[in-house]
């Protein structure tokens, strides 16, 4: 089974008669009387980060994640919860102090403030945060429109090979080793942006599990497909380098997730507006694509227009 068998045939029931459960078809709770948003996230060492040795930067990454579920819905993160299970050689005095200033330095950064949590002893490390916000509409899943512009803020793809870097697969050079790490453990949040999203966006996700991936759970409900177009999709030119020096593709760079970058949809006539929104705030924005009638498959073309098939389309919870 995987993570969607377990939604749908199981904890679906539970939620049927629930409205702010949004029929766990989202990665938020929206109550819309009391305004409220919630986002749940879990992270285990060995699984969403590698190893404990460098503490402050797992704490940024995985708040920084757990935000990003609000963010992309348009609705500023204000509190957060965070529980903690593992052993006294995770948390030891040292990495205590540096949890602490990091996640004190993301406060600062987001303006968000620690609302509680809990810890509990565990011989595997792994955290658990809850974030919370208030709005009075979110940007939901599965509300895009046939013949909406598919956009993606920022580059995607560096995250996915800081992440095999500290893995040690791939060897590069230590300035291109710094940037791609530093990709991994702070990726970049659009908070500003993420306020104008309700005037412009007509559905919209975060992507957090692979471009291709989240783009398929944005319009799963939908009688619909979508056309994505490969050479479109931004990239860094640190990662245009690597690409050319490793000889790798880019389709498989950009489709593994962990980019918490923005994919959203809107009309062709909400262009202009889109454009001049992320000038004036200095975020990089990109049409990659289009949705499309279901009478036609979903696909992915190249620069030549011709159809790429992926090995993978991004990562997928198995059980």
């Amino acid at each position: 089974m995987n993570e969607s068998t377990i939604i749908n045939n199981y904890l679906k029931k539970l939620a049927i008669h629930n409205n702010s459960s949004l029929n766990l078809n989202d990665d938020v709770f929206f109550d819309r009387s009391k305004k409220i948003v919630i986002s749940v996230d879990t992270y285990f060492e060995g699984l969403h980060f590698i190893d404990f040795k460098k503490p402050e930067l797992v704490m940024k990454k995985i708040i920084r994640s757990s935000i990003s579920d609000l963010v992309c819905k348009g609705v500023k993160p204000k509190y957060y919860f965070i529980a903690g299970a593992g052993n006294r050689n995770s948390f030891t005095q040292s990495n205590l102090k540096k949890i602490l200033k990091s996640l004190s330095q993301e406060q600062k950064k987001y303006n968000i403030f620690l609302g509680g949590g809990d810890t509990v002893f565990s011989e595997k490390l792994s955290f658990t945060i809850t974030t919370i916000g208030f709005s009075k509409k979110i940007i939901s899943r599965n509300s895009a429109k046939l013949y909406d512009d598919i956009y993606v803020t920022g580059n995607l793809g560096d995250s996915f090979i800081g992440l095999n870097i500290l893995k040690k697969k791939f060897k590069v050079k230590d300035d291109m080793k710094k940037y791609f790490e530093n990709k991994f453990y702070q990726p970049s949040l659009h908070l500003e942006f993420s306020k104008k999203l309700n005037t412009f966006a007509n559905t919209s996700i975060d992507i957090s599990d692979g471009l291709v991936a989240d783009l398929e759970k944005l319009i799963n409900k939908q009688n619909l497909s979508y056309r994505l177009f490969i050479d479109k999709v931004p990239i860094s030119s640190q990662l245009k380098k690597l690409i050319s020096l490793k000889k790798i593709k880019k389709e498989f760079c950009v489709s593994n997730g962990d980019d918490y970058q923005i994919l959203f949809t809107a009309r062709p006539s909400k262009k202009r507006i889109i454009i001049n929104i992320a000038k004036s705030l200095g975020v990089k924005i990109s049409k990659i694509g289009k949705i499309c009638s279901s009478s036609t498959k979903s696909e992915i073309l190249d620069q030549k227009g011709m159809k790429i098939k992926l090995k993978t389309k991004g990562y997928i919870h198995k059980f």
